[in-house]
């Protein structure tokens, strides 16, 4: 689970109107992710959290009703992406919230390696992501796909260009 220790960020609140705007923009604005029907459930400078619902559309395996594994990898890599938006975000409490949401328009996945541990069965899916290094360029991040119980499903790392 993810459990690196917390940021020198993570003493920050967001605004309400900075976690609208993430909302807006990850889950309306970036069409693919409203057809993973992924939702965030948490922000914080340190970690994000969200779910994606099982829908037949997402099956990959249908004698086992198993989540299709790029639906995983999709949802980790957006994950990802948005904690490197919070904690730019966090980096940049000095802005105005939505200067900051205008921070993110270069951001883009360099990497992408997701590990499949276990069959994604369930009715419900939690993912998990934090940054592990944000540099003027290149974040990294690690990130987890969770049965809705908790279990680890799937994990992965990335790298995203940002600037």
């Amino acid at each position: 689970m993810l459990k690196s220790g917390p940021p020198v960020e993570s003493y920050v609140q967001f605004e309400p109107e900075f976690v609208a705007g993430l909302r807006e923009v990850f889950e309306r604005q970036v069409a693919f992710n409203q057809l993973l029907g992924l939702r965030i459930t948490e922000v914080r400078p340190e970690r994000v959290e969200g779910r994606i619902a099982m829908r037949p559309e997402l099956i990959g395996h249908a004698a086992y009703q198993r989540i299709h594994g790029g639906v995983i990898s999709a949802g980790l890599d957006s994950m990802g992406g948005l904690a490197v938006m919070a904690a730019i975000g966090a980096r940049h409490m000095d802005d105005a919230p939505l200067q900051r949401l205008h921070r993110f328009s270069r951001l883009g996945t360099i990497d992408l390696r997701v590990d499949y541990l276990r069959p994604g069965i369930g009715s419900e899916f939690i993912l998990r992501a934090e940054v592990l290094r944000l540099g003027s360029r290149v974040a990294n991040t690690r990130m987890e796909f969770l049965a809705a119980d908790g279990g680890l499903l799937s994990t992965g790392t990335a790298a995203y260009i940002v600037s």
